[in-house]
């Protein structure tokens, strides 16, 4: 929602994935919250704190989403239903034909995984660490649909 928490840091690890295999020329990593609150702050310092431990960076700073990145992006990935209810009403508002695929960042996961990325802005340690995980387990789904060739 606020882009402080969840969303960054789906971008620092698949950033950093994308980095890994050499795809950093041909696929452009943005994150964006659904409501404006936290623009132009960093991620929280908590999800910070539980992406370092695992050796990601979360170097972004909060936006809103804009129907320019409906255009701009071929896959808009949602934590979870509410975001993506709200994606697909803002998404409407385009007049563009090739637009942006809406996806559940758990159609990158399996059955163990919940529908929804839980927000763990209101909870303890632990709710950062299980985000970085979820996300993890979903990004090298994430980079295989894409099918994407070497830049080497």
């Amino acid at each position: 929602m606020g882009n402080i928490c969840r969303s960054p840091t789906g971008e620092g690890i698949f950033r950093q994935l994308i980095d890994d295999q050499e795809f950093t020329d041909i696929v452009r990593v943005d994150s964006a919250g659904t409501i404006g609150y936290h623009a132009g702050k960093p991620a929280d310092f908590r999800m910070r704190q539980a992406a370092a431990a695992k050796g990601y960076r979360l170097d972004s700073e909060s936006r809103q989403v804009t129907v320019d990145d409906f255009v701009k992006f071929d896959l808009i990935i949602a934590m979870d239903r509410e975001n993506l209810s709200d994606l697909k009403s803002l998404r409407r508002q385009v007049n563009e034909e090739n637009i942006a695929e809406l996806k559940l960042l758990s159609d990158f996961l399996g059955d163990q995984w919940p529908t929804d990325v839980p927000d763990p802005y209101y909870g303890g340690e632990d709710g950062f660490q299980y985000v970085v995980e979820m996300i993890e387990d979903a990004c090298p789904a994430i980079l295989a649909s894409l099918k994407l060739e070497s830049s080497e």
